[in-house]
């Protein structure tokens, strides 16, 4: 099966539709997937509800989706470097699903493993667990978190082969690999391509298998989310 394609409007050929569910990997402006949320936004699909950690900053990441008012909801854990976020939320505009980090992360893995639900002590008590069952196991209470079953996934690597395996680099591996297994399809972008044999197979972090579309995304721009600066100190 030919996995490589030329580009990311390529890559999401037939693949993208009207009020589909995305599983957006990356970690504030670490390790996202640039190339295809751009595809994406160009593609001018609508309606959108995306499960991602966060929704980038004003203008960057995620960020341009908001802008371009393509997205209906987000399943989040925080918002806080965004302000046009946290504006369409305040206004009514955007709903968001907030759901705390850690259980985040399991439910994309749950979805990709084919578990519909979990149960978690994570946020019994608080709004999290409002409207969600309640189980109790050795007189301890438990909230029935989802899987989530996305229509598609879309991720950055570091390092591939042609087959789709597949190396995240230091951070980047954050929500990459849960959320690149719980899409119908997965589309990843990465920095470099190399032949089939070349990557160690005790170093794969995602394997070829869950890897449906691939693009070669370099070069890529360093984006800072805070430039933190100090006074020059004298001799």
């Amino acid at each position: 099966m030919k996995k490589l394609y030329p580009n990311a409007a390529a890559a999401l050929e037939g693949v993208l539709f009207d009020g589909m569910l995305i599983c957006a990997g990356g970690f504030g402006l670490c390790g996202i997937p640039e190339r295809l949320i751009d595809a994406i936004r160009d593609a001018g699909v609508k309606d959108l509800t995306i499960a991602s950690n966060n929704a980038g900053i004003d203008g960057e990441g995620l960020g341009k989706l908001l802008r371009t008012r393509q997205v209906k909801k987000m399943i989040s854990s925080y918002v806080g470097e965004n302000k046009e976020f946290e504006r369409q939320y305040l206004a009514g505009e955007l709903e968001v699903e907030f759901s705390p980090q850690g259980t985040l992360a399991e439910r994309c893995r749950a979805g990709g493993a084919g578990i519909p639900g979990f149960y978690t002590k994570t946020g019994v008590g608080t709004l999290v667990a409002e409207g969600k069952e309640v189980k109790t196991f050795d007189g301890q209470d438990y909230i029935l978190e989802r899987g989530i079953f996305a229509d598609l996934s879309i991720i950055k690597g570091w390092k591939a082969d042609e087959t789709g395996n597949l190396v995240f680099r230091k951070t980047a591996r954050n929500f990459n690999q849960p959320m690149a297994t719980a899409g119908k399809i997965c589309v990843a972008e990465v920095e470099e391509i190399v032949p089939v044999g070349s990557l160690d197979p005790d170093q794969i972090h995602l394997p070829g298998i869950y890897v449906n579309r691939l693009i070669l995304g370099a070069p890529y721009d360093k984006k800072i989310e805070f430039v933190t600066t100090r006074e020059r100190v004298s001799a």
